[in-house]
């Protein structure tokens, strides 16, 4: 089988209906529409936000990065098959579970294909508000490295690798580079305290104090909610970014909701829980990919060394993973959108048609 057809390379250069410049990330492109579009799409579809909202398409690739790069496999494959519909697949369940609990919507409006979302537009609050239940990953080689205060939080002294913490941390960063803040270095991805958002609330884009206790409210619950289902499939819920912005609903007021994605392999660390208990660590998350990444090449220290990004930069640039990388990845998403979800994530034949088709044929979004 030609898996390389089943991917979709990339998502900005589809032609769907917009005024303005395609923004384009390392996995999702978004396709502002324009006001008589989005005003139009309300009222057919009786979305229940303010009939002056913004709304937007929002596609997601198959593409994969990884410590910053774009990588690729033999054969052509620009991407892992099946990672797109089940990175969608894993949010959406999470937004419909934390709207049932009546935690706060998400921007999502529909879903007109597996890779495809209609999302309201949002004004993002500045911050990736990382929820951490165990010590792993960054934040264990700080630790070892003798860091023992983490955005402002005090660690114990004789915490050991993987082990889960005593309770549930906050450990937000910036999102972009935010210039003038009052003792937050204008450096993006940085570690900022709770204290550090009360002194820069408006440049944190808070609407009032309330709204960090709500963030914090909706981080806490929305991860334990996730736990707790991850746990009824003997899964564990290591660590996750949330993000937040603000929305208007149908009577013009605003609100906090969720966005981007949450609770995927990519924006999460999932752990299986039968092997944990047993001492090991198996990943069931991108993590698997950067595993694989650090063992495939012979100078690992390209991928983690940040004074050598040229290096790193040519060195996906230049190679084409084994087709079996690439395919072991894939297994690793598509099985754990399954056990999420409870339901097959479906291969497109020929994706890049198949969204084409279903914006013209029940939205009339196709140039």
């Amino acid at each position: 089988m030609n898996f390389s057809e089943k991917v979709l390379a990339q998502g900005n250069d589809l032609p769907i209906k917009t005024n303005l410049p395609v923004h384009s990330g390392k996995v999702r492109s978004v396709y502002w529409l324009s006001p008589e579009d989005s005003k139009r799409l309300i009222d057919e579809k009786n979305y229940p936000i303010a009939p002056e909202s913004d709304l937007a398409v929002m596609v997601i690739s198959d593409r994969i990065s990884a410590f910053e790069c774009i990588w690729r496999g033999e054969g052509n494959m620009q991407g892992v098959p099946g990672k797109g519909a089940s990175l969608n697949a894993i949010s959406n369940h999470w937004f419909k579970m934390f709207k049932s609990l009546g935690l706060a919507d998400s921007h999502i409006l529909d879903v007109p294909h597996p890779l495809v979302w209609i999302v309201q537009k949002a004004k993002p609050v500045m911050i990736e508000a990382i929820c951490r239940q165990y010590i792993t990953g960054s934040m264990w080689r700080s630790y070892v490295k003798g860091e023992r205060s983490i955005c402002g939080i005090e660690l114990e002294n004789d915490l050991q690798k993987d082990q889960k913490l005593s309770e549930l941390l906050i450990t937000p960063s910036t999102k972009g580079i935010l210039k003038n803040l009052r003792g937050v270095p204008a450096i993006d991805d940085v570690n900022i305290s709770r204290s550090d958002i009360e002194a820069n609330l408006s440049a944190f884009k808070f609407k009032c104090m309330e709204d960090i206790d709500l963030y914090e409210k909706l981080l806490r619950e929305g991860f334990n909610a996730i736990s707790n289902e991850l746990a009824k499939l003997n899964q564990i819920f290591v660590d996750t970014k949330f993000e937040f912005g603000y929305v208007k609903d149908a009577d013009g007021k605003e609100k906090l909701i969720y966005m981007d994605e949450v609770g995927t392999p990519d924006s999460s660390r999932i752990w299986d829980g039968d092997d944990y208990q047993n001492g090991k660590i198996i990943e069931n998350s991108k993590e698997v990919f950067r595993k694989l990444l650090l063992s495939h090449f012979a100078d690992p220290d390209i991928l983690v060394n940040k004074d050598r990004m040229e290096e790193r930069y040519a060195l996906a640039r230049d190679n084409e993973l084994p087709q079996e990388v690439m395919m072991t990845v894939s297994e690793t998403y598509l099985s754990i959108a399954s056990k999420i979800t409870n339901s097959n994530i479906d291969l497109s034949d020929n994706p890049r048609q198949e969204i084409l088709d279903s914006l013209n044929d029940r939205y009339d979004l196709i140039q």
